[in-house]
């Protein structure tokens, strides 16, 4: 009796204990949401995954957020609309890669417009809050907007050293994406080749690129300067990725948990805002410190450039205009920019 009594009591610990470690599951799969990366891991990017544990954290558990890096759900150019679909739950993509569903977003990636990296993120906080139209444009595609990664300012990275005159860039081969871009190196007479981040590095080895056209902070976490020794700059700022979740997947989350994600997200675009100057700035250090040679281009060889270069606010705003059948949206808010920069 004694002993079917031990064995009894075993058997109901047991079965406690495992539904306490069966609801302990439960809960931190409650929502496991895949976050799908364009770029590959590094220290570029700690910040946006310190994002995903300060969720996890403040959740306790409930919401665990998988990153996978380097294109590994999907190609850059595809990851917003699979977020937008549900097929995955976040997403972090470059706005110029979807130009065509984000024409006022895409805006924040036009050449030659801003003058540092701080400029486009006032610019950006400034008008988002502004103009409903850009909230309006995520939540059309189907996703709503978190946060935006600001980048530093974009150098030429190349084999070759003459990268600090225009007319030395023509007919050379340089890295672009988006709409816009493009047409920045077709005016001074460059090629513009679409690569993608995880490409950069196999198109300069294999001489399909002369010039990468990136960001010091990735020019480093991506190893260019195995490659590429010679980097001039900077040529000019845009911003950098968006980071945003699917409307389906945001549907399924209870009102705190949204809460504690949109204050995460303003509070990691203010972190990055903080931590970008100095990061890139170390960069650049760490850059020359394994042999690269970073050379500035000068104030008169970039007014020759912006002088080549078409009015690119102007045409945005007749494109989008155009495309979306209201002119006087673009038009307010393109005035606002130039209000803004000072043009």
């Amino acid at each position: 009796m004694k002993r079917s009594l031990r064995v009894m009591l075993k058997s109901v610990a047991a079965g406690a204990i495992g539904l306490s470690i069966a609801g302990a599951a439960v809960a931190q799969a409650k929502f496991q949401l895949r976050w799908g990366h364009y770029l590959p891991d590094g220290p570029f990017l700690q910040l946006e995954k310190e994002f995903a544990a300060n969720i996890e954290k403040r959740t306790n558990g409930q919401v665990k957020i998988d990153i996978t890096f380097a294109e590994g759900l999907g190609k850059g150019t595809e990851l917003l609309m699979l977020t937008a679909r549900g097929g995955i739950d976040m997403t972090a993509t470059a706005p110029g890669y979807n130009p065509d569903q984000l024409r006022y977003w895409r805006a924040f990636q036009t050449p030659l417009v801003f003058n540092n990296t701080k400029q486009v993120i006032e610019v950006l906080e400034k008008v988002v809050e502004e103009f409903p139209v850009y909230r309006g444009e995520m939540d059309k595609i189907g996703v709503v907007w978190l946060f935006q990664q600001p980048l530093g300012e974009y150098y030429l990275s190349g084999a070759s050293p003459a990268c600090t005159a225009i007319a030395d860039l023509k007919g050379k081969k340089a890295r672009s994406f988006g709409a816009d871009i493009p047409k920045a190196f077709t005016a001074i007479g460059a090629v513009p080749v679409t690569v993608p981040p995880v490409g950069v590095y196999e198109a300069i080895k294999t001489g399909n690129l002369d010039y990468s056209f990136i960001n010091p902070g990735n020019i480093q976490s991506l190893k260019l300067n195995e490659v590429a020794k010679n980097h001039c700059g900077p040529v000019m700022a845009i911003s950098g990725h968006n980071i945003t979740i699917s409307k389906r997947t945001w549907a399924r989350l209870p009102a705190d948990i949204q809460k504690i994600f949109l204050e995460e997200g303003k509070a990691t675009q203010q972190a990055y805002m903080n931590w970008v100057t100095d990061f890139e700035t170390k960069a650049v250090a760490n850059i020359r410190a394994q042999g690269g040679n970073v050379v500035p281009i000068s104030a008169p060889e970039l007014a020759k450039w912006r002088a080549a270069a078409p009015d690119f606010l102007a045409d945005w705003e007749k494109a989008t205009a155009a495309a979306t059948g209201d002119a006087e949206t673009p038009r307010k808010v393109a005035a606002r920019w130039r209000e803004l920069i000072g043009k």
